[in-house]
């Protein structure tokens, strides 16, 4: 039987398939398309203290993939960001940079909401 231990004190959250911490979990591949394909640009506000943030969503691409387009759009409109659980987030209203970056990519990207 596995062990049902989901935290720890010593290690924090802990993965119920290897039984490792969340940092060091081997069951993540790193070569998992995380996306779907079918890219959304949304400004978010909500829960950042009227601070904005874009967000670039379902981008078909593994997790170092992430890190590197992320990393790209960040130096593309001069501004900090981040990858979290498969999105990329850059700092403040950057949808129309940010498309046209994709673009010319030759990624399909829609900007999504208001």
């Amino acid at each position: 039987m596995k062990n049902k231990l989901v935290y720890s004190t010593d290690q924090g959250r802990i993965c119920p398939e290897c039984e490792n911490s969340l940092d060091d979990c081997i069951c993540n591949d790193s070569s998992k398309v995380l996306g779907s394909g079918n890219v959304k640009i949304q400004l978010e506000t909500k829960g950042r203290k009227g601070k904005g943030v874009t967000l670039v969503k379902d981008l078909a691409m593994t997790a170092e993939e992430l890190k590197v387009i992320g990393k790209k759009l960040k130096n593309h409109c001069g501004v900090g960001g981040s990858v979290k659980d498969g999105t990329v987030e850059i700092q403040g209203d950057q949808r129309e940079k940010i498309k046209t970056f994709l673009e010319s990519q030759g990624i399909k990207a829609k900007i999504a909401g208001g």
